[in-house]
């Protein structure tokens, strides 16, 4: 089947129902959604040489014809590029070599970075800008009634990998690996309705925009803040008014999401679900998030090989305060999504019992087809159907995956591993520290030592020995870090991810 079709029903039945939105300003119905989609299929196959199966690039910001041009790309059976439109002109261009992109939509305010960066482009690729009379020109008249056949195995979105280690890698996923999320996102996430307001105010060209598909298909409405992103006030002034808002966000955008309500005096009225992952979530901050806002979270472990999919921690399991175990699920990601297996495996690739602590895999209808053109990848990476995440974490007998750190994060000091997790854990519990990231760091008598690189509270002074102690209070000695580096701020990557790459580098300085 192709994805593109739960938007040709969807338009048959409810035409009318409001879909595209920017912040209260309706900008297409169902089945004018549904009509641009088409026209844009045919307006790519007629206009610009795209066949079906051809890589089609976005490299644009958050807009409604970001969607229309996805549904466009799908409905003439050819496949989504989705590039974050903050990563630099060269990184966007590798891309699209990479893919042998024929076409990148584009937005005025990322044109020009790809301009420049056009010796990097494959030769002939075209670029068009969603802004531009010549776009809004390419969506008006007729196309196709229903989408191009496509078969459930068919590439339909190409998804580069964040590239913290490397040359980012292209993961293809399937027709049917965006059918199975969308359904593990039914089964074991959130209901979607009519009433819904899906709220894009993380880039679409990554988690926010997988978590299109349920609301198509059930007609609910797409949202995209005027500014483009993610502000907490504005955020909060679209919830209340829209209300059934639901949306996706990374833990350091719930932070501040709920520092902001808290300053308003707010709760995060309107706002039904906030579905969080794509880094950790310390125990502290979801702690303080539902004291905040209430029980309105709901969080997913995946990765772009496993799109949002691999395990899910119910809003079920965040309300069920009077468990005697409550506050340990609450630290874990929850339990295996409909469509996946999860087990933990040793160095040899060996399955461990419940309660051992090795890396994640996992298993299932929603797991990619493979990396693009990198057969090496692949066979590193798939194991007789099972993705190695690379992640370290446990199974506890319920099944309840808790994660410990990346598996190349862990600190090996005194030849005892040590978890950063935990110590950031630890340290995020004292009133002074914002964030926190723990390092391994070479030492020639320990072979590592913890570092930990602390961003403090505003006012709040330096105190090694101040920190030491709350640590001493929560974690085993040798696990409290040797030295504390202060820092205004973590580096992180375009997705909030805190790079441990680059703390390391700084620490060689």
């Amino acid at each position: 089947m192709n994805i593109a079709e739960w938007l040709a029903a969807t338009a048959k039945l409810r035409p009318e129902a409001p879909a595209l939105l920017t912040g209260f300003d309706l900008d297409a119905d169902y089945g004018t959604f549904a009509r641009r989609a088409a026209v844009i299929g045919a307006g790519l196959s007629r206009d610009h040489g795209i066949s079906p199966g051809d890589r089609v690039a976005l490299f644009a910001s958050n807009c409604t014809p970001y969607l229309e041009c996805l549904y466009g790309i799908w409905w003439m059976g050819a496949v989504a590029i989705p590039i974050n439109a903050k990563l630099h002109g060269r990184e966007a261009a590798w891309i699209c070599r990479d893919a042998g992109a024929k076409l990148a939509f584009v937005s005025d305010d990322t044109i020009d970075a790809l301009t420049e960066a056009r010796g990097d482009l494959p030769p002939s690729m075209k670029l068009l800008s969603l802004d531009s009379a010549t776009y809004r020109a390419m969506r008006e008249g007729e196309g196709a009634p229903v989408p191009l056949q496509r078969e459930v195995d068919d590439l339909a979105w190409l998804f580069y990998t964040s590239g913290t280690t490397g040359r980012p890698k292209g993961v293809m996923l399937s027709h049917g690996n965006l059918v199975a999320m969308s359904m593990c996102y039914l089964a074991d996430v959130d209901p979607a309705t009519p009433n819904d307001a899906s709220l894009y105010a993380a880039p679409i060209s990554h988690g926010a925009g997988l978590y299109n598909f349920p609301h198509v298909r059930m007609g609910g409405r797409h949202v995209i803040p005027e500014s483009g992103g993610f502000d907490p006030d504005e955020v909060l002034n679209l919830a209340r008014n829209l209300e059934n808002v639901v949306m996706f966000g990374a833990p350091t955008m719930v932070r501040r999401l709920v520092d902001t309500a808290r300053r308003r005096g707010e709760n995060g009225e309107g706002i039904r679900t906030i579905i969080y992952g794509g880094g950790p979530m310390y125990l502290a901050d979801i702690r303080d998030a539902i004291a905040v806002m209430g029980q309105r979270f709901v969080q997913i472990y995946g990765q772009g090989e496993s799109p949002m999919t691999i395990t899910a921690l119910s809003r079920e399991w965040h309300m069920k305060t009077g468990h005697p175990r409550y506050l340990e699920r609450l630290a874990s990601v929850g339990t295996a999504q409909s469509v996946m297996s999860v087990r933990i495996t040793d160095k040899d690739g060996q399955p461990l019992p419940a309660g051992e602590t090795g890396e994640v895999e996992a298993k299932g209808t929603a797991v990619m087809l493979g990396y693009w053109n990198n057969p090496k990848a692949n066979a590193e990476t798939l194991k007789d159907g099972w993705l190695r995440t690379g992640d370290v974490g446990r199974l506890d007998e319920d099944g309840f995956l808790t994660l410990s750190d990346r598996s190349k994060d862990v600190i090996i000091s005194g030849g005892t591993n040590i978890y950063p997790r935990e110590v950031e854990e630890a340290l995020l519990t004292h009133a002074d520290v914002r964030e926190v990231s723990a390092i391994g760091v070479p030492h020639p008598d320990w072979g590592e030592i913890v570092v930990a690189c602390v961003v403090l509270e505003q006012g709040a002074a330096p105190d090694d020995a101040k920190l030491d102690a709350h640590c001493l209070a929560s974690i085993a000695r040798f696990k409290r870090p040797k030295r504390y580096v202060y820092l205004e701020a973590l580096p992180k990557n375009n997705y909030g991810k805190v790079l441990k790459t680059e703390l390391r580098q700084m620490m060689q300085t």
